[in-house]
């Protein structure tokens, strides 16, 4: 039976670091499930050499397709192959359109960590009727669209930013003003300076006279051959209540919803009687009806929540009303993980 070890990145924060094998684990469980060609039978953790690795366990070898689809993983840094004591390395290819620093650059108060912003959107997209998709948006071996995800919850945009590097479309919804102004400086900067081709508008977003926010609307090329040909990915990004969002964008015209849910009660969204709604449960309550109309049949949401403000089972419920199947096979359970003192984060992801 083979063995493969692979070794963990090392993330800037500590506490991610510590968790980060135990959710590799689970990562590698849906890999196995949706698009690996030999089973997956066994998942472990291994110190060789006085280094801790993550195990694997499979069926048959892995094929070169494989090696592929675990390039994406969040936290692989090396995949080998393991032969008694000996471990040859496995070339790994990942899906990165730009540079890193377009995740990393941003350093901001209660920025989620970029590597659980990756295992989020894979996960999500591997519980799709289409998890291929993980590579089709930069590689496009076939003519259909890219992917386009949705964060309808997406502060300064490093959900956004990791849909750019998988070559996906990306839109973002943001209610906080300031969020939408730093996400337009640092992106329109990042562009520039890296000379990637790109146009960018940005201006008030209305519906029916009626001023709703601001939006930014950013169409790039991955280089400057592909701008010309006109092999584009979007990002927009609208300032304004996450609950219209089915108002923005047309019915079924997302692949995956992924967002990083309110910790606690210094976030809140208007309401439509512009009350404002501090409550996690009471926002997502009213927002998760709205985006699942926005969601293909076939479709995904990803959400990431504080387990101390909202239940898996009350989030189940409620995701569960607005008529999509909660995913808890395999790798999609038991992700709960400390974040701080007054953050335990677990994941929950559903099908429509």
């Amino acid at each position: 039976m083979p063995e493969y070890a692979i070794l963990v990145l090392p993330s800037a924060n500590r506490v991610y670091t510590d968790t980060a094998p135990r959710l590799l684990r689970g990562e590698l469980a849906a890999f196995g499930e949706a698009v690996l060609t030999t089973p997956v039978t066994a998942t472990g953790t291994r110190t060789i050499g006085g280094v801790d690795y993550v195990t694997l366990d499979t069926d048959g070898p892995l094929s070169d397709d494989d090696v592929v689809f675990l390039s994406t993983l969040s936290s692989a840094y090396a995949l080998f192959e393991v032969r008694g004591e000996l471990l040859r390395p496995l070339t790994l290819t990942p899906v990165a359109t730009f540079d890193s620093d377009l995740l990393t650059i941003q350093k901001y108060s209660g920025k989620t960590n970029e590597l659980f912003t990756k295992l989020l959107v894979n996960l999500t997209v591997l519980a799709t009727d289409r998890p291929a998709d993980l590579l089709r948006g930069a590689r496009r071996p076939d003519q259909r669209r890219p992917p386009r995800l949705l964060d309808p919850l997406c502060g300064r945009g490093t959900t956004l930013n990791q849909a750019m590097m998988y070559g996906f479309d990306a839109t973002g919804v943001e209610t906080d003003g300031k969020d939408f102004e730093a996400y337009e400086r640092f992106i329109k900067t990042w562009l520039r300076t890296k000379r990637i081709k790109h146009s960018a508008e940005s201006g008030v977003l209305r519906r029916d006279k009626a001023r709703l926010g601001q939006r930014l609307d950013i169409e790039y090329g991955a280089d400057k051959r592909a701008y010309k040909a006109g092999d584009t990915r979007t990002v927009t990004f609208y300032h304004c209540d996450t609950l219209r969002t089915d108002e923005l964008l047309r019915p079924r015209s997302v692949d995956v919803v992924v967002t990083d849910a309110p910790y606690g009660v210094q976030h809140g969204s208007k309401a439509r009687d512009e009350s404002l709604s501090r409550s996690p449960r009471e926002l997502l309550a009213a927002a998760i009806p709205v985006w699942t109309r926005v969601l293909r049949p076939g479709g995904a949401l990803g959400i990431s929540y504080n387990t101390h403000v909202l239940g898996r089972d009350e989030l189940a419920g409620i995701v569960t009303d607005a008529g999509l199947d909660v995913v808890d096979s395999a790798g999609y359970t038991g992700l709960a993980h400390r974040v701080d003192q007054s953050i335990l984060r677990d994941v929950l992801i559903a099908r429509r």
